[in-house]
Order: C-alpha cells, then structure tokens, then sequence
C-alpha cells in the first residue's frame, strides 16, 4: 500500500453543474474543484500531476491504465458509486493506488425513464415550443393504457421501469439473453424473443450493461421491426444502440422518436449528429443527478478522505489491499 501520509491536494474532476462544494462538508480537505471537462490524457495527467488523491464521478473522466501510468503522485481514487467501468481497478492495484467509492440510489435512473417516456408519449417538448411561438396542439400523443412496453433487460433497473409501466396499465413484455420466464413474471412480464420484443413493442426502453455481448443489440433490424410510431428510450448505454441506424430510422419518419440520455461522446459536441435528428428528447446523462444522489456521493468522497488522512481503513474499498497500512 502507498503511505498513508496526509493528503497534501485533492482534486474533484467534472463538476458540471457546480454542486460539489454545497454537497458535502469539505472543511479541513483541501480540495480543488474542477467544472470543466477534458478529454485529451495528456491534458488530464498535466492537470492532475500536482494532486495525491482525485474524486471523480462515474462515466465522467474515465481512469484507464494508460492514464494511471502517468500519475505517478497518485495515492488514492474515490469514484462515485461503487462500480465504475471507466476505472481500470487492477492497474491500481498494480501501482499500489488506493481505491474507494460511495452509495448511491438505485431509483433516480428509472425515474428519468419514466419522465423521458411520458415526454416522448405526449409530445411534451414540442408542445411546449409550439404553444411559445403561437401555435396550439400540433399533434396527437399516445395512451399508455393499452399499449405495451418492451423491457430488453429486467434486472433490478428494468424491474423498476416495468411495476411502473403495469402502474400506467400498460401491458409489459420484457427480453434479454439470461432472462427467464419464472423472473419474468416474477416481474410482472411476459418474457419473450428478441424479435418479438420489437415487433410488438410500442416503447421500447433499454436496461442492460454494456459489453461485448450487449454493444449492438439494437441495430438497423431491431429498429426496421419496431411498429411505425413506435419510440425508443435509452438511459442505459450508448453502445447498445447502432447510432447511424437510428438515425436513419429517425429520418425516414418509420421511427416515432428517441428520447436518449447517453452519448458516444460526453459532453456531447455541438456539431454531434443526434442534435440535428428530428423527433428526439436529449437529455445531457441525467439519470443518477439528483440532489440527494449528489449528497451521498460527496458525503462519501469526503468520508473516504478523511479516513485516508486519519489512518483508518477505508470505507467501500473498490479492492482489498494486500497489507494493512
């Protein structure tokens, strides 16, 4: 383990909103709060070489190896959350680089989706911008009563998304590739096929982990099989949907509408190509950012800091150090 020696400069990475400092009691913990976001790694170790222990939020700036390698000075990581697949945890390891994260809730995500469906099922964006420039209903929106809704990943998030959709009357169908019938209806769904998923769908929203099994489970033929009308959310992984395919089935009008919350590229680019796509909500990663998640994550980065500093074993290690400090 590296020296457990006080921590001399602490850096807190990607403070978008500017909320860390009113999340937690910092006092005693010299910290320095960064708002804006790098993407070159040259930039980011030049940056971080001064600091001993950096917080970072998860899916924010990730923490490859490569990256470890260049921070030397490095002590100690705290990440938000507890599991952040942005951190390469063994080369920490490797590097004697103590590692820690924090609770979080579980529900602020589905509770995005559910506000990203209804958004999408009643048109509430291009209302509001419609009712401002002086038109009055432009369009029709769908009940959800009746319709039926396409769950591809019913693990702990996806149930959440499901009891609310039966909640609203809709009728539940879910799909993924370890998904059996008993914890389907354990759910409150049918478990079905992948292709009957989104052939029978008419909201079709994502819950599964990004990897290599799952990158690309929604591509040109998911999309060419979904109802006309039909919309898709994803407030779970970029990945899992082929960007290119969806826009085209945004463009040819064979898609209903989009409502996404993460992007191959975050911060996204102003010249990004889902910014020009028709019928689309974008919200900017919104899924874990609340006020009372904030809380928990920097109460438990602080809390981390200060055992670091006192001596004491470290809360919610992300690995179990070989010898006691």
């Amino acid at each position: 383990m590296p020296s457990r020696a006080p921590l001399r400069r602490i850096a807190v990475l990607d403070d978008f909103a500017g909320v860390v400092e009113a999340s937690a009691d910092w006092s005693g913990l010299p910290i320095t709060v960064f708002r804006d976001h790098l993407e070159d790694e040259a930039a980011i170790a030049a940056r971080l070489a001064p600091f001993d222990a950096v917080v970072i939020t998860r899916e924010r700036t990730p923490f490859p190896r490569s990256l470890i390698e260049r921070l030397p000075g490095l002590r100690l990581l705290v990440t938000t959350a507890r599991r952040n697949r942005g951190v390469d945890v063994a080369a920490l390891e490797a590097r004697g680089i103590a590692a820690a994260g924090t609770t979080s809730l579980e529900t602020p995500t589905a509770e995005l989706t559910w506000a990203l469906i209804l958004g999408l099922a009643r048109r509430v964006p291009w209302e509001d911008r419609a009712l401002r420039e002086g038109r009055w209903q432009t369009g029709a929106g769908m009940t959800l009563a009746g319709a039926t809704l396409g769950v591809v990943g019913l693990g702990k998030l996806g149930g959440q998304v499901a009891a609310l959709g039966r909640a609203f009357g809709m009728t539940v169908i879910a799909w993924s590739s370890n998904l059996t019938e008993e914890a389907a209806a354990a759910a409150g769904a049918r478990r079905v096929g992948k292709e009957a998923l989104f052939r029978e769908a008419d909201i079709v929203t994502l819950h599964l982990v990004l990897g290599e099994r799952s990158r690309g489970v929604v591509g040109a033929a998911e999309l060419a099989a979904m109802r006309p009308g039909a919309l898709l959310v994803n407030t779970s992984r970029d990945g899992l949907v082929d960007q290119a395919a969806l826009i085209a089935a945004l463009e040819s009008g064979h898609l209903g509408g989009a409502a996404l919350d993460v992007y191959d590229r975050e911060p996204i680019p102003p010249d990004h190509p889902l910014l020009r796509a028709p019928r689309t909500i974008l919200t900017p990663h919104l899924g874990y950012v609340t006020a009372e998640n904030h809380r928990l994550y920097y109460e438990g980065a602080a809390e981390v800091l200060r055992a670091w500093n006192a001596g004491a074993p470290l809360p919610r290690p992300l690995y179990e150090p070989k010898d006691t400090p």
